[in-house]
């Protein structure tokens, strides 16, 4: 990227906290955190080191996410660094996470601080102060005395253990306390970390002021210490994603209409955790509630092709009856948060929905070219061999024109240097496992084959013959024509839509060269390991006979047909191999 087109995009980026990415064909290079986004990136266009000058070269674009606090930055920033590994961050070797609380998937929930979550759990977090969390907890056990045991510890014990004595358990393992009351105990803890601040500092600040009264000022100096950790708890910009106990996945819709687009923002919290945002582009209907039929469109588009989140945050009811009663039988909470944290979150994806362009990223672009109701998820196809032997395919996935690295695959085809009959081979393989539903991912809007048009030929062959219907289009390197089964195309070189094809075509290149070249590394080892086999007659023997398979079958006396190889060196080779 050019340090003019860097300030220039700088100029139309938010003046608030947030995180950007620099991206390079939606590969994530870096990501940053700032107080202010716009000055920020802007400061990138005088590097202040030899590596920023070369990431920023790199870079072709930049995207951004908006937070409320700095600390929502810096929980997201760490959250992304994990997830993409980007290549010019300083990037963390181990699993360290940041702090959670969890309530766990139990008859009488325990309380503790956590990095790793339990199964069903009810999870608040991530924290960024340990110490402050650990306080909180502390306090939490003493005013509602919530257990910190083990559930077989629990489950084993005959009288009160050393917490009961303490004041930090009030021991429902022995029945001290009723379940009915217990759980009164643990919603009032839920209602801490949802906001409610005086759950727990009133209780405290009666404590503080007895004890003021009966001169025990140690132990007034001490609650007044605690009361100021709780008091500056949830004002201290930690953010507390809560989810209820059946609520491990959790994704929060905003939605902003301008003109004739819109755009949803997509927030996505694991455990708790913020650990992922999106933006998606609609075109925006006339008339009527234009932001809740955006709404109900992007369910219906979005989700049918995706699993289901556990709940679903929306900044305003979708106007379509029909489709929260799908969400809601396949058993997705639907719900607009009113206050509270969750209304908070809602507030965020708003403000990301409404911080980016109406459209920005080619899809709906090519969508229109291509007469498709939609080109959001976009699967890749080419074949790489060196003279017929160890044969791949590719079968690469983009999302919302982004690479979806968990759903590509590669086969190996059977040898043999024919372009045609192994792309057929390789689209009638994808196509009859969608069709005897042996493939897990959802049908794609279009398949892009690498090649011209007797690549694309071979690919229809294959979709007829197994009757699968998918659009498909072919992208011929060599002058970037787009073939499709009406004609030729030839698009302007700046082309946003050509831009996407070029993408999902040169990712299908590049992995398929990969499981290639592992194929011939594997080859290679095992024929240099014969003595009296070099790189002539490893070569001569794999152009005669296509495969090490097939030399390996090769009788002794088909062998001695190949130059350079006597009776001697066809008996090592069988015996080898």
């Amino acid at each position: 990227m050019e340090r003019s087109e860097l300030r220039e995009r700088a100029a139309e980026l938010p003046a608030g906290p947030g995180v950007y990415q620099f991206l390079d064909s939606d590969d994530v290079v870096y990501v940053g955190k700032a107080v202010d986004v716009r000055d920020r990136v802007r400061s990138y266009a005088d590097p202040r080191s030899e590596r920023i000058r070369q990431m920023v070269e790199r870079a072709d674009s930049i995207d951004v996410a908006v937070t409320d606090t700095e600390t929502q930055a810096l929980l997201l920033e760490a959250n992304l660094i994990k997830r993409h590994q980007p290549r010019y961050n300083v990037r963390l070797k181990d699993d360290k996470s940041y702090p959670l609380v969890q309530l766990t998937d139990h008859p009488i929930p325990r309380i503790e601080v956590t990095r790793d979550p339990d199964p069903g759990a009810t999870v608040f977090g991530p924290f960024t102060d340990k110490s402050r969390v650990d306080t909180v907890v502390k306090a939490l056990r003493e005013v509602y005395g919530l257990r910190g045991c083990s559930d077989h510890k629990y489950a084993n014990r005959d009288r009160p253990c050393l917490d009961y004595e303490m004041g930090l358990c009030t021991a429902p393992c022995t029945g001290e306390i009723s379940p009915d009351a217990y759980r009164e105990d643990v919603e009032s803890v839920v209602r801490f970390f949802t906001g409610e601040t005086g759950v727990l500092a009133d209780p405290l600040r009666r404590a503080m002021e007895t004890a003021s009264e009966s001169e025990q000022f140690e132990r007034a100096a001490n609650l007044r210490d605690r009361l100021d950790a709780i008091e500056s708890f949830h004002g201290a910009g930690e953010e507390a994603v809560s989810t209820r106990s059946d609520e491990r996945a959790v994704d929060v819709l905003g939605v902003a209409v301008e003109g004739d687009g819109a755009a949803v923002a997509r927030l996505h919290s694991e455990r708790g955790q913020l650990v992922d945002r999106s933006r998606h582009y609609l075109d925006a209907p006339e008339g009527g509630e234009r932001s809740a039929a955006v709404l109900t469109a992007f369910l219906t588009q979005y989700y049918a092709e995706r699993d289901f989140p556990d709940a679903i945050l929306c900044s305003e009811r979708p106007d379509d009856a029909d489709v929260v009663a799908w969400l809601n039988a396949e058993g997705v909470d639907v719900r607009v948060p009113g206050a509270g944290r969750e209304s908070k979150l809602v507030e965020l994806a708003l403000k990301n929905a409404r911080s980016g362009p109406n459209r920005g990223d080619g899809l709906a672009s090519l969508a229109d070219e291509l007469g498709l109701p939609s080109a959001a998820r976009i699967e890749g196809f080419d074949v790489s061999h060196a003279g017929g032997t160890a044969v791949v395919g590719s079968d690469v996935c983009f999302v919302d024109g982004s690479a979806e690295k968990t759903d590509y695959r590669r086969k190996r085809l059977v040898d043999g240097n024919d372009d045609y009959a192994r792309m057929r081979e390789l689209v009638r393989w994808r196509a009859e496992r969608a069709i005897e539903g042996r493939d897990d991912r959802p049908d794609p809007d279009l398949l892009l084959i690498d090649g011209g048009e007797g690549q694309l030929g071979a690919a229809r062959d294959a979709l007829a013959a197994t009757g699968w219907d998918v659009p498909v289009v072919a992208l011929a390197k060599e002058r970037e024509l787009v073939v499709t089964p009406t004609g030729v195309r030839d698009w302007d070189s700046d082309d946003p839509a050509l831009h996407v094809l070029q993408r999902v075509r040169d990712e299908a290149h590049r992995f398929a060269v990969q499981y290639h070249q592992t194929l011939r590394d594997d080859v290679r080892t095992v024929l240099d390991d014969v003595p009296g086999v070099g790189e002539k007659t490893r070569t001569a023997l794999l152009r005669r006979f296509g495969s090490v398979e097939n030399v390996r079958n090769a009788s002794t006396a088909d062998l001695t047909d190949v130059p350079g190889i006597g009776e001697q060196t066809a008996r090592t080779i069988r015996k080898r191999l």
